[in-house]
């Protein structure tokens, strides 16, 4: 594959914010012996376990209270699926391709040219500049309510290339177990994403129980306006926040204003959150997600241009974070197989 990503801040930067609809949430019975079946027995598993137990049982040192327990997701990578390219960078590829009827000028002007030769060398080299002219052309200058329903119809129709399903069904079967079993023992859980909050808002729910105003992600500025008599909100093709790197624990303070005691997470974009969760002195918990398995899904981690695992990788170790290796410690990935 081209070396099509500059970096995950940058691209972030310019893929900000998009809406879906998605396929419904739902989550098979879990054993009252076993509240994470598709998890296979060893470290990886038992340092959840004991982790939520020592952090729930009234009496124990650790105890935390209910309203404090908060713990916080990755999702690209984290809880779904984020090869062979992110899920809105795909989107805004597509979309590219959509109106280039109504722009004849796109044939002939980078980095619109690119994308429809399907040249991503040439994309790539139009850097951080050309991904956001892309993405300013495709998700602002609308309404909100108007792009989630061409996003939402979007991810409705569109697949995967590697599995030929839609993206929707790429969700990772374990983690929406470790979401259900925390939910049980008074957790709350969010969505702290470099992803747009409003790509994810609208099917978070559905997808993994988590509702909209429990998703942090990036944004564009949008703007309150009146017309023909109707109140809307338009986006602006300005970057409000980019969620990621070391955005993520000032994102968690804004629209939390709670530190989490467990983060979730699988690339460098989430290392400053599992540090900021872990890094307090008390019992917290952190794991990465090291996608290991390229038969099942994928294998990557420190030279990948997306989710890239390297410095984060070595601060698991130094901080005693749990590494579960998607190879070894799941039964499953995704609920189809």
């Amino acid at each position: 594959m081209p070396r099509f990503l500059i970096d995950r801040r940058a691209t972030l930067g310019a893929l900000l914010a998009s809406a879906a609809a998605a396929a419904p949430f739902s989550m098979p019975a879990i054993a009252q012996d076993d509240p994470l079946p598709s998890w296979n027995d060893g470290r990886s598993k038992q340092s959840i376990l004991s982790f939520v137990a020592a952090v729930t049982r009234e009496g124990s040192p650790d105890f935390v209270p209910a309203p404090q327990r908060i713990a916080t997701f990755d999702n690209d990578g984290t809880l779904w699926c984020e090869q062979p390219m992110y899920v809105q960078l795909a989107f805004a590829l597509d979309r590219v391709k959509a109106l280039s009827n109504a722009h004849p000028e796109w044939k002939t002007q980078q980095p619109f040219k690119a994308v429809l030769d399907g040249d991503l060398e040439t994309l790539a080299k139009s850097g951080t500049k050309g991904l956001v002219e892309l993405v300013m052309a495709t998700h602002a200058g609308m309404s909100t309510a108007y792009f989630e329903e061409i996003a939402s119809d979007w991810l409705k129709t569109a697949r995967h290339p590697k599995f030929k399903r839609p993206y929707t069904d790429l969700v990772y079967q374990p983690m929406l177990e470790l979401l259900a079993y925390l939910r049980a023992n008074g957790f709350k859980t969010f969505i702290v994403s470099g992803g747009g909050i409003e790509f994810m808002r609208p099917w978070t729910e559905e997808v993994y129980g988590v509702p909209p105003e429990q998703v942090v992600g990036s944004s564009i500025k949008t703007e309150f306006k009146i017309v023909d008599g109707s109140p809307a909100l338009f986006r602006l093709p300005q970057v409000d926040f980019i969620d990621d790197g070391p955005g993520k624990p000032v994102g968690i303070n804004s629209h939390i204003g709670r530190r989490p005691i467990a983060a979730f997470g699988n690339s460098d974009g989430d290392l400053q959150m599992l540090q900021w969760t872990t890094l307090a002195g008390s019992r917290r918990l952190g794991l990465i997600v090291h996608h290991t398995d390229a038969e099942r899904e994928y294998a990557y981690d420190r030279t990948s241009h997306f989710g890239r695992l390297d410095k984060a990788l070595d601060a698991a170790k130094a901080n005693s974070w749990t590494v579960a290796d998607m190879k070894r410690d799941w039964k499953r990935v995704f609920s189809f197989e």
